[in-house]
């Protein structure tokens, strides 16, 4: 199994390595639901705020859905370019947020998911999983150990909420109120981010002429251009009188 999706207390959905897909039924005991449409691993999940429509993408690049109330197969869209690692609901419901192993955000239509109606390119390599903050924001994780910002239509890079510094980031989450955000990585750490901001942020809709691979945006007081010496620890290692009489591991872009 590679992911699995709570959709009410006694529903649940996973997905494979082999692109299997079932629904499962506590009460029951067994799958109400089983379908192979899509031939790659199935990366992620998620459903519609009735828990009638279940969306799963894959590494083939193909997002489909299914129908868990009548238990059966939807449609299957058309192939994107490379896999598509998450999927999120974005303006109340209406548009559905895809991102690829090649650095895309994919947006479709609710009803409308055969083809995607907007593609939005970061300057990242990888996107490895996403999670909504507000109806329109979402936050990114990277191979490069970057938490990006991002506005879906209007599409914009918001800016550096958190980092990893080059550690691949596994894993996002926020909280219930939606102010704090944490991550997970190769680094072997939980990091926790202050994304309360987020929430009164107005995104311009007229794009402003900006200088091409300019540094990020700091969107929090531990990210990336804020102000902070992300390297103190390093050097606190480095030096023994700094190390002796202290057990803290000097990480000082956690929060």
């Amino acid at each position: 199994l590679n992911c699995v999706l709570p959709i009410d207390n006694n529903i649940f959905a996973t997905g494979d390595d082999d692109g299997a897909v079932k629904v499962w039924d506590l009460r029951r005991g067994s799958a109400v639901l089983e379908a192979r449409q899509q031939e790659e691993y199935i990366s992620a999940m998620t459903v519609d705020g009735n828990g009638k429509m279940l969306l799963t993408v894959s590494g083939d690049g193909t997002l489909a859905v299914f129908n868990v109330k009548r238990r059966r197969f939807e449609l299957l869209s058309e192939p994107q370019n490379g896999d598509l690692t998450s999927v999120v609901l974005m303006k109340r419901g209406r548009k559905v947020a895809c991102g690829s192993s090649e650095g895309t955000i994919y947006l479709f239509n609710w009803d409308g998911f055969g083809a995607a109606s907007d593609r939005f390119a970061l300057r990242a390599e990888t996107i490895d999983c996403m999670v909504p903050i507000t109806d329109s924001i979402v936050c990114v994780g990277s191979m490069d150990g970057v938490i990006r910002a991002v506005s879906v239509l209007p599409n914009r890079v918001l800016g550096c909420v958190g980092q990893h510094l080059g550690e691949p980031i596994e894993q996002l989450a926020v909280a219930a109120d939606g102010k704090l955000l944490a991550s997970s990585a190769h680094d072997q750490k939980v990091k926790f981010w202050d994304v309360s901001a987020l929430d009164s942020m107005v995104v311009d809709v007229y794009r402003r002429k900006k200088k091409k691979g300019g540094p990020l945006r700091a969107l929090s007081s531990k990210a990336l251009g804020s102000g902070e010496d992300f390297f103190a620890g390093l050097r606190d290692e480095a030096e023994p009188e700094a190390a002796a009489g202290g057990d803290s591991d000097g990480d000082s872009d956690s929060d």
